[in-house]
């Protein structure tokens, strides 16, 4: 039997004695309302020539992202899906995002080209 035994868990070590690794309050992040997000959308090219736009800089739970995501594939009428850190929107849809967002209440800056 080894003696390394593999852990999920990102802490490694810790000089606090009465800490637990509690893995689950990770996944709980702070919800902000909308007027506090501060969004980032990026225009993508993928292969064969098609572009996507990803939506980055959103703090919140995993279902709150996928409620956005929900919402803006409905809104755009596109394929889409919510990934770990980013949103994906299948489609050249920036302004129909823009207008979304705007809708919705969020704060955005579009970077890049």
């Amino acid at each position: 039997m080894s003696r390394n035994k593999k852990s999920d868990s990102p802490f490694v070590y810790s000089t606090n004695p009465d800490f637990f690794g509690d893995e689950d309050s990770m996944d709980d992040m702070e919800s902000l309302t909308p007027a506090q997000q501060d969004l980032r959308l990026h225009l993508d090219r993928l292969k064969g020539n098609k572009k996507a736009v990803r939506i980055t800089g959103f703090k919140g739970s995993a279902d709150e992202m996928e409620a956005l995501s929900r919402q803006l594939k409905q809104a755009c009428a596109c394929g889409g899906g919510a990934k770990e850190d980013y949103i994906l929107l299948q489609g050249d849809l920036m302004d129909k995002v823009k207008i979304t967002l705007t809708k919705l209440g969020y704060r955005f800056k579009q970077s890049g080209s």
